[in-house]
């Protein structure tokens, strides 16, 4: 069943009906040629329920929805989980952004770190940033999730920690940590509670400096291992999103 997001202020729960306008529209008429009587749902960022609705009508400014009964759909994680992904080359992110939102991510930070070999000047990062934030709601609409997640600008590395200052796990695998040591990994995810704001810091291609691990365990990150292997960064994120998402899920 395809879903789709609309503002709250398009529902109408008194009367039974959503109104959808914009691209959400357009693919809906003529991307899918939905007939009137198909079912979809509809999803409100941020809110729980799920809308499932049959298509009504189509009129010059978007499809009127009939709501047939709302369900709660919990879908998101009992954690808030974001991933601060250093700059990747070519396309690596867009892979990134969609796995990390079909594991339940709440938000995504790209930072540009140190040996980040992508460098994006006001311009590029503006429209790689809206590029990025369709790619994340194309996969949550894929995925059923109840929130849109938001990759937000680019930040540098003290930027990146300093907006995670409050959150109570910080994790940074870093390639020199014991990979002996994966005893200490476990403790570190094992110890995310519900409710807990959790942030994710992975390297580069070439790594974290050692100026940017001390930067990140002075704000108190936590340096894990994930193994005897050298992940790639689009490995990486994912392992540790898969290992969250199966310890708070249990």
């Amino acid at each position: 069943m395809y879903r789709f997001f609309t503002d709250i202020n398009q529902i109408d729960i008194a009367n039974k009906t959503v109104f959808i306008t914009g691209g959400d529209f357009n693919h809906i008429k003529n991307v899918l040629r939905m007939k009137e009587g198909e079912e979809v749902s509809v999803m409100v960022p941020g809110d729980e329920s799920e809308y499932r609705c049959e298509i009504d009508s189509y009129t010059d400014e978007g499809v009127k929805l009939t709501i047939r009964f709302v369900k709660e759909s919990n879908v998101e994680l009992p954690c808030e989980v974001v991933l601060y992904q250093a700059l990747p080359k070519a396309d690596k992110m867009e892979l990134i952004i969609t796995k990390s939102v079909e594991l339940g991510v709440s938000r995504i930070v790209p930072v540009a770190t140190k040996r980040a070999v992508v460098k994006l000047d006001n311009d590029r990062s503006g429209k790689k940033v809206a590029r990025w934030n369709a790619i994340s709601e194309a996969a949550a609409k894929q995925s059923k999730r109840a929130i849109i997640p938001q990759v937000a600008n680019v930040m540098s590395m003290e930027e990146a920690l300093s907006d995670c200052a409050d959150y109570e796990v910080k994790i940074i695998p870093y390639e020199l940590s014991d990979p002996d040591c994966m005893s200490r990994t476990r403790e570190v995810i094992e110890k995310i509670a519900p409710g807990n704001k959790v942030a994710v810091f992975i390297g580069p291609e070439g790594g974290f400096t050692e100026e940017e691990i001390k930067l990140a365990t002075d704000a108190g990150c936590e340096p894990v291992t994930l193994g005897h292997r050298i992940l790639r960064t689009e490995t990486a994120g994912i392992v540790v999103l898969s290992w969250i998402m199966y310890n708070v899920e249990l």
